[in-house]
């Protein structure tokens, strides 16, 4: 992915305006907040929930690309941050910051996320390359109660906002 210096900028100001802590208790117009177990099925949840709710918005377009995101932040939650600090759960959070739409990963970890290079031949590793492929760009924010919230914003295409709501 081309780092866009403008495209960054905006992803930053987008999250530090939205502040994960304050969305996390849900009850927020154009948000679609979803507690999730440490279980690998929660995955599938989580995609699921993804793109009913994409879909629901109006933004068929992005579905797929947005499902596929959330796997692999919702995987990583699940393996990396199932032990910390003794909370058994993991939140999705969705929102529509027109034109944006923010994706996000919430977990008790305090660990940063890293991305890897990617070895396409393992299993393993490719999950932070995908959100950084697919998205317009990703990040994390630390949690005032601890731990984190990893996201990835997406671009609606023009024409996409008529079924906002």
């Amino acid at each position: 992915m081309v780092e866009d210096p403008l495209a960054t900028a905006d992803c930053l100001q987008i999250t530090r305006e939205v502040g994960f802590d304050h969305l996390l208790k849900g009850g927020k117009p154009n948000t679609t907040a979803c507690p999730l177990p440490f279980q690998a099925d929660s995955v599938k949840t989580a995609r699921d929930v993804t793109r009913s709710t994409l879909r629901g918005w109006g933004l068929h377009e992005l579905s797929d690309d947005a499902a596929l995101v959330v796997s692999e932040l919702v995987t990583n939650a699940v393996r990396y941050a199932m032990y910390a600090a003794g909370r058994r759960e993991i939140e999705l959070l969705l929102m529509r910051v027109s034109p944006h739409v923010l994706l996000a990963v919430a977990d008790p970890s305090d660990e940063v996320p890293r991305r890897k290079e990617p070895d396409f031949v393992s299993e393993n590793g490719r999950g932070l390359y995908i959100v950084e492929t697919y998205s317009q760009c990703w990040g994390w924010d630390p949690l005032d109660r601890g731990g984190k919230a990893v996201w990835a914003l997406f671009r609606a295409e023009e024409g996409s906002e008529a079924e906002e709501g």
